[in-house]
């Protein structure tokens, strides 16, 4: 009823105030429902929806600007700036992103879907205002969560010499924090942020400033207040940094909200308002599994249970179980994690050996150069992280693991297309930013088994080694194709002639199906497991020039810095002139939407393929014809 009256942003100040938890409760419904269909961020956008929609209430937008840090909570932001059409097609292939995106909307100022990076493009926002003499007011939301990432940190010391208005709101579902001690720390709030105040404290220090004794008694001043404010408030980590403290706030009191929201805009500098949620707060299979629901596929309302049923174990299963093996059979063995225990398959490691699993938050550099540390202290780290998380970490992995040639495993899942949570978390890039640095070693499995033996193969080896693997159900087929692991060594699959595919990773699956039906087509067809990326197999790769006319490489990986671009490097260096094809991925930011809908748009999948060989093939054929 009140949901269908936003149409347009700022449609929520039509609402009469009797009538906003109505509507708080309207938009819930519609999330859950909407979301049972099509999957998606659940439990953090049912956290902030009183929160998003105080801030809609107290700013004006798209004037006032709001940036969503990682944004999976924005999906209320997208029904009250009249997105509500949207959700019909979320997250799915040219539908609305599930994060913000500033080509969907004016209100989407900033795009986002990494943690930590709000605050930093807040202020520079904010400093864009000042020099442009506008009066705008800017909000940077950050959860909890996000705010254990450094580049939150940078971000609030730069931000502290703020002297314009810049709100940070503190979105807090589980951090420990103290709580105030009673009304003195509200009382305190009010008066801090008062008009009077503001502008008896300005004139005070205004008037002092510059005397003969002024400064001195200014200093004073502020010691006397910042030892009583220690007693009574308990944001002084922010207020020490010379950011106001204003909370802890009821983050589902819309009324509240507004009112510190307003209160917070009178801040002649950097303010935090420190807000409480509940995460998956009015879903109750939410409110118990906020971890299950932080992404979800497409669920039952009734039970919370999902609708598909589990499929065959994926490869974080199979990484999951040998780690447990690991363990056991080595005590040096440690796994890190980047705050992704349960998603990258460590929880199992955690249970059974919690003396060596370290969850560092999200702190990707961190992680990195704290296993580098480890590794130099005699351990066998292994850091397990998504392919697009992992590329916070470059430096350290350049400089604090590789300069160092430190025996330090990378376990990187959801590597290549990872489909609906889109451009930010396509994992196909890492071959191109793993492969330039020296020491560092980089392999792919092409099923289940093989990335079993290459994790021990990893862990055994004595420097830097990258084990890459794809979202979903392990591949189970050519089980009886298990040539043991040497380091750069490719794996002959079928060995005929014409034309050969050199397939990386989940890419050789696709080659097998490639193959059987260019066999049917009467084309005679090799197929390579290429297993290395770094060091690549020239042996191999010399013999398949030699032996075939047409060598096709296959990579779900971007084509500058990858595979392909390997192998072709590798011919010209050595004079071989065959035709060559690289099927990649377009040096591109791919969208959201179903993996087999991306792969066939990208021209990966085994129909484009097969299209493109024959294609070739015929040109060839003709050409020799004149």
């Amino acid at each position: 009823m009140y949901l269908e009256m936003i149409e347009q942003t700022n449609d929520i100040k039509k609402i009469e105030p009797e009538h906003l938890k109505d509507l708080a409760q309207e938009i819930r419904e519609f999330l859950i429902e909407k979301i049972s269909v099509t999957g998606g961020h659940l439990g953090s956008n049912l956290g902030t929806v009183e929160l998003t929609m105080a801030l809609h209430l107290a700013l004006n937008l798209p004037e006032d600007k709001i940036i969503w840090d990682v944004g999976h909570q924005a999906y209320t932001h997208k029904l009250l700036t009249g997105r509500r059409d949207g959700f019909e097609t979320l997250r799915q292939f040219h539908g609305m992103s599930g994060f913000p995106k500033r080509k969907e909307s004016e209100c989407d100022v900033f795009d986002t879907g990494h943690s930590s990076t709000s605050i930093s493009a807040g202020l520079g926002l904010v400093k864009a205002r000042d020099i442009k003499g506008e009066t705008n007011t800017i909000v940077s939301v950050i959860g909890d969560g996000s705010l254990t990432g450094g580049m939150s940190y940078e971000a609030m010391n730069n931000a502290s010499k703020q002297q314009t208005n810049f709100i940070i709101v503190l979105n807090d579902n589980n951090m420990s924090i103290s709580e105030n001690v009673g009304g003195v720390s509200k009382y305190l709030n009010n008066i801090r942020t008062a008009t009077g105040y503001l502008d008896l404290k300005k004139g005070i220090y205004n008037a002092l400033q510059g005397t003969k004794r002024g400064n001195n008694t200014i200093k004073t001043i502020r010691r006397a207040k910042s030892s009583f404010k220690h007693l009574v408030i308990p944001g002084m980590f922010f207020e020490d940094m010379g950011i106001t403290y204003l909370g802890p706030v009821n983050g589902h009191d819309v009324n509240e909200l507004i009112n510190v929201i307003n209160d917070a805009k009178r801040v002649e500098g950097a303010v935090l308002i420190h807000v409480m949620t509940q995460k998956g707060k009015g879903y109750a299979p939410a409110e118990r599994h906020p971890a299950r629901f932080h992404g979800t596929g497409p669920f039952e309302i009734e039970t919370g249970l999902p609708k598909v049923a589990r499929s065959a174990a994926s490869y974080t299963d199979i990484f999951s179980t040998v780690m447990c093996k690991l363990g056991q059979r080595d005590e040096n063995v440690v796994a890190v994690t980047a705050a992704m225990p349960d998603g990258t398959g460590l929880k199992r490691f955690r249970n059974m050996y919690p003396e060596r699993f370290f969850d560092v938050g999200i702190a990707e550099e961190h992680a990195v150069t704290f296993a580098a540390g480890l590794a130099a202290g005699g351990m066998k780290p292994v850091v397990a992280v998504y392919s697009s998380f992992l590329q916070r970490a470059y430096d350290q992995i350049l400089h604090d693991v590789c300069l160092q040639n430190l025996p330090v495993v990378f376990a990187i899942d959801r590597a290549g297309l990872v489909g609906s949570d889109g451009e930010t978390h396509q994992g196909i890039f890492d071959f191109t930013y793993l492969s330039g640095i020296p020491n560092m070693h980089i392999c792919a499995p092409k099923n289940k088994w093989e990335l079993a033996d290459m994790l021990r193969f990893a862990v055994d080896y004595s420097g830097p080694f990258a084990v890459r693997y794809p979202r979903g159900t392990a591949y189970d087929g050519l089980k009886e194709y298990r040539t043991p692991i040497e380091l750069g060594k490719a794996e002959w699959i079928y060995k005929e002639s014409g034309i050969v595919l050199l397939a990386v990773g989940s890419m050789v699956k696709t080659a097998e199906a490639v193959r059987n039906r260019l066999k049917e087509k009467g084309y005679s067809v090799s197929l390579v497991n290429a297993r290395f990326v770094k060091p690549i197999d020239g042996e191999t790769v010399k013999e398949a020039c030699e032996s075939h006319e047409l060598v096709v490489t296959m990579e779900e990986n971007v084509a500058a810095g990858g595979y392909g671009e390997k192998v072709l490097d590798y011919m010209n260096r050595n004079g071989y002139r065959n035709s060559v094809l690289n099927i990649c991925i377009p040096d591109a930011y791919i969208e959201h939407g179903d993996v087999e809908v991306l792969k066939k748009e990208t021209g990966i999948d085994a129909d484009s393929i097969v299209k493109s060989i024959c294609a070739l093939s015929e040109s060839k054929q003709d050409e020799r014809k004149t």
